[in-house]
């Protein structure tokens, strides 16, 4: 017996099977959030996604971790993390095309080309979890309090509210906006973001100006033991790498660029992150040195918690965080929305349909609150987040991809400066969490959940 070549009946039927696969590919392609979005977007989109995605919940915390680390350190701390933060990202941007005529929509799938099909997953996949789903529950948390912090500053009379009433209002809100299909979809809720997130923080350095050197200030350390001061260091370096990440989504950002092989999208995608590192420089360093030479070490987790006058100043920049905050959490939720989407469609081959994303997003939007409810101990999930997985993805995780993929002379410039990142990088990752862990645990002593 014989292979039986195909007849032209056949072969046209093969053909035809073979064109309508392509066709469903491509429309689950178009239909998946990363991938459906035109590749039309402008340098400035760049900027303000960038600002939304780093500047955030971060900020408000700054002047706490400047108590905690103290006037020496905190400063180092910050402007070190400013220039290796946007020299990683740099190298994110440039790895976006490093392969002539590909592109790398997504981190996980820069990860597989450095590290092999499964092992890239196995490690991008995990760490870019814990990062967007921590920043969503971070903002939840972050959100609710806002929203607390609000109510009771317009009403001074009314009854107290619980706060994980304001952790669902606030959800409430993400539950509408998880609708938005992709990145283009949102480029007006991350323009409003960007824009309050500016505003915000020129408040919080402002007030704190305005408010004065408090009287009996102190700059020592807080804590009254040895062991204390060193787990309070750690966690607050954990809060200043949350505050710069951004590196988690900026392929997904660099995705809706324009590129030809004239004119690569690495040009004005990076022209965006300098416009957007140059803003976060103006929202963290004022906050950060301001609320610290003000305050101390009596400077409250959340600047705005300190801050007392001007009461409509105060009450509004609160509202402020709270849009800032809902752009934010879609920045972060929309990878994590075309993870979810991708395993459904392509893997557990789920029809893609409406329905189906209104129960995966409304889920994932609803296991974010819950979990915000439980445990909103704002300076102890920044410290965990921060540490274990931000320190990744953000200080050291490009650089190892940079090393791999385009593997820097040994003992060269760009290899010693690799190396050292990766060395901090995992540095913070070890010590980061212990800190947030244990402050947690501190909290949650003398705490009443769901209260």
């Amino acid at each position: 017996m014989g292979t039986q070549l195909p007849t032209p009946d056949n072969r046209f039927s093969y053909r035809q099977d073979v064109d309508e696969r392509d066709a469903r590919e491509k429309a689950i392609d178009e239909w998946l959030p990363i991938t459906s979005s035109s590749r039309d977007a402008k340098w400035w989109y760049s900027a303000f996604h960038n600002v939304t995605a780093i500047v955030g919940a971060g900020v408000l915390g700054l002047p706490y971790a400047m108590a905690q680390l103290g006037w020496g350190p905190g400063v180092g701390i910050l402007v070190i993390s400013w220039i290796i933060t946007l020299y990683t990202l740099w190298q994110m941007v440039e790895m976006h095309e490093i392969v002539p005529g590909k592109r790398f929509d997504r981190y996980h799938e820069l990860g597989q080309h450095a590290f092999g099909e499964k092992l890239g997953l196995y490690i991008v996949i995990p760490l870019q979890l814990i990062v967007e789903a921590g920043v969503d529950i971070v903002y939840m948390v972050t959100g609710g309090r806002c929203l607390q912090r609000f109510h009771d500053l317009v009403c001074k009379d009314c009854k107290k509210v619980r706060l994980t009433y304001f952790i669902m209002i606030f959800a409430s809100v993400q539950l509408v906006l998880s609708h938005l299909p992709n990145f283009n979809a949102i480029y007006g809720v991350s323009l409003a973001a960007a824009v309050m997130s500016l505003s915000y923080s020129t408040i919080a350095w402002g007030a704190s100006l305005k408010e004065g050197v408090q009287p009996h200030v102190q700059y020592g350390y807080k804590a009254t033991t040895t062991a204390g001061t060193f787990f309070n260091f750690f966690n607050s370096l954990g809060s200043v790498a949350f505050a710069y990440a951004g590196h988690n989504v900026v392929l997904e950002i660099q995705a809706t660029m324009p590129s030809t092989p004239e004119k690569s999208s690495k040009g004005p995608m990076w022209k965006g992150v300098i416009a957007a590192y140059v803003a976060i420089a103006i929202c963290y360093f004022p906050v950060a040195l301001i609320g610290y030479w003000i305050f101390g070490n009596n400077v409250k987790e959340n600047i705005f918690i300190s801050l007392e006058k001007p009461v409509w100043l105060i009450a509004m920049a609160n509202l402020f965080v709270v849009i800032h905050l809902s752009g934010g959490y879609q920045i972060y939720a929309m990878p994590v929305f075309d993870m979810i989407e991708y395993v459904l469609v392509k893997i557990l081959k789920f029809k893609p349909s409406w329905m189906l994303r209104i129960v995966s997003r409304n889920i994932y939007v609803a296991l974010t609150m819950f979990v915000g409810i439980t445990f909103p101990f704002f300076d102890g999930l920044l410290g965990i987040f921060g540490g274990f997985a931000f320190a990744s993805t953000t200080y050291f995780l490009p650089c190892i991809l940079w090393v791999a993929i385009c593997k820097p002379r040994k003992f060269s410039l760009s290899w010693f400066t690799n190396w050292i990142c990766i060395v901090l990088g995992v540095i913070l990752m070890i010590v980061a969490p212990i800190g947030g862990l244990r402050q947690i645990i501190v909290h949650a002593k003398t705490y009443d959940f769901y209260s």
